[in-house]
C-alpha cells in the first residue's frame, strides 16, 4: 500500500506551491490522478518517483520511507514520464539489455529471457532489432513498459501516457496499462478524462496543489444525477449563454453548438436532463468552461 500524508511541495523560498498537505492511501491496482495542466500531478508524480524531496509530509510504499530512503525505494519503483528519453540509435533490445543491466539482471540468459518476455508482452518482439528513433509514438510508449517491468515493481507511475496517440494506439495502451496493473500501485496521471474514466477503479482531483475530490469515478459522478443538462444553441449565443447558465462544456454539433450545463432545474430553458460522466464531474470542479 502506498501511504501519502500532508505531503507539500513549495519551490524557491517564498515561491509557489505546488503540493499542499495532500492525504492519500492507495492499494493494488489502478489509481488515476486527474487535473488540469499545473494542478501538481508532476510535481507528486516527481516527489513519490524519489527525483525531488517533498518540503513537508511523508510517503511511504508498504515499509519503505519514500522520502527518506531513497535508494531502497528505487528498487521498486518503475516510472514512465510522458517522454522518456531514450537512445535514439539503438535498437529496442539493446536499450532493454542495457537497462537490465543496470538493474542488476543477470547473467546474460536470465536477461535474454526477461527481454524477449517483456517485448513480447508488449508486442513489439517481432521489430525488437529495429532502432528506437523508427518506433511511432505507440510503439515508444510500448516500449516504455517494458522497460518498466523489466524487474517486479511495487509501484509503477506513469505520465499522461496515451498524449499524442491515435485511437487505436489508446486502446492498445489503455488495455495494456490494465494488465500490468496486477499485483502493484499503478499511479496513472491524465489530464484525458477518458483514461480516467475506462481505467481506474479509485481516483483523486487535484487542483492547484490540492486534493478537490477522491474516491471511486462512477460514484462521485453519480452524485451529478439530475443536475446536468444539455441544449442545442446558435453559435453565436455562446457568450449570453456563457453569461446566465453554469456551463460544463460546449462542441460544435452540424452548425450549433450542443451545451452542457449544471443547475438544480433548466427544462423550462429550453435543456432536456442529460446522463453525467466524468468530463462533467472535471469541469465543474476546475471550472474548465468558464
Amino acid at each position: 500500500m502506498l501511504v501519502i500524508e500532508r505531503l507539500s511541495k513549495t519551490y524557491g523560498r517564498g515561491g509557489v506551491q505546488a503540493l499542499a498537505d495532500v492525504d492519500l492511501s492507495v492499494e493494488n491496482g489502478m489509481f488515476g490522478l486527474l487535473g488540469p495542466n499545473g494542478a501538481g500531478k508532476s510535481t507528486l508524480m516527481r516527489t513519490l518517483a524519489t527525483l525531488q524531496r517533498p518540503s513537508d509530509g511523508s510517503a511511504k510504499l508498504d515499509d519503505v520511507d519514500l522520502v527518506n530512503e531513497p535508494l531502497r525505494a528505487r528498487r521498486l519503483i518503475g516510472y514512465l514520464p510522458q517522454d522518456a528519453g531514450v537512445y535514439p540509435r539503438v535498437t529496442a533490445w539493446e536499450m532493454l539489455d542495457y537497462l537490465a543491466g543496470l538493474r542488476g539482471i543477470g547473467p546474460a540468459r536470465e536477461r535474454r529471457e526477461v527481454i524477449a518476455t517483456q517485448l513480447e508482452r508488449v508486442n513489439l518482439l517481432d521489430v525488437a532489432h529495429r532502432r528506437l528513433d523508427t518506433y511511432s509514438g505507440g510503439m515508444r510508449q510500448r516500449f516504455g513498459i517494458a522497460s518498466v517491468f523489466l524487474v517486479k515493481p511495487r509501484l509503477v507511475i506513469v505520465d499522461e501516457p496515451t498524449a499524442g496517440l491515435d485511437p487505436t494506439e489508446r486502446r492498445r495502451f489503455q488495455t495494456m496499462l490494465a494488465e500490468a496493473a496486477e499485483g502493484c500501485v499503478l499511479l496513472l496521471s491524465s489530464h484525458i478524462v477518458e483514461d480516467i474514466a475506462g481505467l481506474c477503479s479509485r481516483m483523486v482531483l487535484l487542483d492547484e496543489g490540492r486534493v478537490k475530490l477522491e474516491g471511486e469515478p462512477k460514484s462521485l459522478v453519480s452524485e451529478l444525477r439530475g443536475k446536468v443538462w444539455s441544449r442545442r444553441i446558435a453559435i453565436g449565443q455562446l457568450g449570453e449563454a456563457r453569461a446566465k447558465y453554469r456551463l460544463l462544456s460546449w462542441r460544435p454539433d452540424a452548425g450549433e453548438l450542443l451545451l452542457r450545463a449544471h443547475g438544480d432545474s433548466l427544462g423550462t430553458e429550453g435543456f432536456e436532463p442529460a446522463e453525467p460522466d466524468l468530463e462533467d464531474l472535471y469541469n465543474l470542479h476546475v471550472d474548465a468552461a468558464a
